[in-house]
């Protein structure tokens, strides 16, 4: 198992993300919400991931760049897991919607039953 983020799975393209909240599908396990899409990436990874949290929520940086390390580190040990079940490509955006300073064990435990709620409700309605 490859458990590294390298920098071509990173979300970057903003016509992708503009895209992504226009047409985007969501699942959220609180404090966490992933929007997905189905996508044709230009690399060839089979997903590019992003992390946000909300400035009105932290109005510290710190404070939110820390949320996001937490993030990308859940995410970079438990993306195995998604990779070995799609088929497809898709792009994600994991946004934090809590509203107060989370513990790493916490993020973990809820990136993996976000992911596996993914992985359930893929073929799945909309769920915004």
């Amino acid at each position: 198992m490859n458990y590294s983020f390298p920098k071509k799975e990173k979300l970057k393209s903003r016509k992708l993300i503009r895209q992504l909240f226009a047409e985007g599908r969501s699942v959220s396990k609180f404090p966490l919400r992933l929007v997905y899409l189905k996508t044709d990436l230009p690399e060839e990874t089979a997903i590019q991931a992003a992390v946000s949290v909300s400035k009105r929520s932290f109005k510290r940086a710190v404070d939110r760049n820390r949320i996001k390390r937490l993030l990308r580190e859940a995410y970079r040990l438990n993306k195995h897991k998604v990779m070995e079940e799609t088929g497809a490509r898709y792009a994600f955006m994991i946004l934090y919607i809590g509203r107060e300073m989370p513990e790493y064990e916490k993020i973990d435990r809820k990136m993996q039953q976000l992911l596996t709620l993914f992985l359930e409700n893929k073929a799945g309605s909309k769920s915004r």
